[in-house]
C-alpha cells in the first residue's frame, strides 16, 4: 500500500510539474506575440510610427484650407487656390500676393518687415537663407519669395495690430502651400520630439530649418520658381 501511495504521489507531481511547464510556455508564448505587436505596429494605424520613431502626419493634416480669415476677401485669394492639380491657378494666387512686394514703408515698418522676412526663407526653392536682406532688400528672386514678402508688407502696412508672430505664421501657410510633400516629411520629425507641428512658425519658419534632413525628399513644389 505504501508504494502505491508513493507512486501516485509521484504520479501528481509530475502532471503538476507539466502543467506548470504548459503555463508556462503560454504565457511567454503571449508576452512574445504582445511584445511583437507593439514593436511593429501590427493593427495599428501608426505602425511606421512605433518602428521608427517618427509620428505618421499626413498633408491633409497640415494643408490650410478656405480663405484666409483676416485678408482672404481683401485680395480675392483662398488657400484652395493653390495646389499642384492646377498649377495656373497657383501661379495666379501668388501673383496677386507678390503685387504687394514693392509697397514702401516707414522707418517702423520697415524694421517689422526685416525682422519678419528674416525669419523664414524659401530654401526649398532657391535655397536663400532669408527672404530678405539686413538692409530690407531682397534676398530671393523666386516667385514663392515674391509672394511671402508682398504678403508681409500687406499685412504690416494694412493690419498693423497683428503681431510679428501672427505674420510670419500666415507666411508659413503659403510656404507649406508652395512646399507641401517636404512639410509634411518635416511635420512628422517636429511631432516625433514633442514640437507642434501644426504651428506654423514650427513648421515653415527658420525655428527648425534643417529639421527634416536624412528624410526622404518628395512632394514637389507647386507654383513656378
Amino acid at each position: 500500500m505504501e508504494n502505491k501511495n508513493q507512486t501516485e504521489m509521484k504520479g501528481g507531481k509530475k502532471d503538476y510539474e507539466a502543467i506548470a511547464q504548459i503555463v508556462i510556455i503560454a504565457v511567454f508564448a503571449i508576452l512574445i506575440i504582445y511584445n511583437g505587436a507593439k514593436i511593429y505596429g501590427i493593427g495599428s494605424p501608426d505602425a511606421n510610427a512605433i518602428a521608427t520613431g517618427i509620428k505618421t502626419v499626413s498633408a491633409s493634416e497640415i494643408i490650410p484650407k478656405g480663405d484666409p480669415s483676416i485678408y482672404g476677401e481683401e485680395l480675392g485669394i483662398s488657400f484652395d487656390d493653390v495646389s499642384a492639380s492646377n498649377p495656373q491657378l497657383a501661379d495666379t494666387t501668388m501673383a496677386k500676393l507678390s503685387k504687394y512686394e514693392d509697397m514702401q514703408l516707414d522707418s517702423v515698418q520697415m524694421e517689422r518687415y526685416v525682422k519678419i522676412g528674416s525669419s523664414i526663407a524659401c530654401e526649398y526653392c532657391c535655397g536663400a537663407k532669408t527672404l530678405v536682406f539686413s538692409n530690407g532688400e531682397r534676398a530671393c528672386g523666386c516667385a514663392h519669395s515674391y509672394a511671402m514678402r508682398g504678403l508681409a508688407k500687406y499685412l504690416i502696412t494694412k493690419h498693423p495690430d497683428m503681431t510679428d508672430l501672427e505674420i510670419l505664421n500666415e507666411l508659413g501657410k503659403w510656404k507649406v502651400l508652395f512646399f507641401p510633400g517636404v512639410h509634411e516629411q518635416k511635420a512628422q520629425v517636429l511631432e516625433s520630439q514633442g514640437i507642434d507641428s501644426k504651428n506654423y512658425v514650427n513648421l515653415a519658419s527658420n525655428l527648425y530649418r534643417g529639421i527634416e534632413k536624412g528624410q526622404a525628399s518628395g512632394g514637389g513644389m507647386v507654383g513656378g520658381c
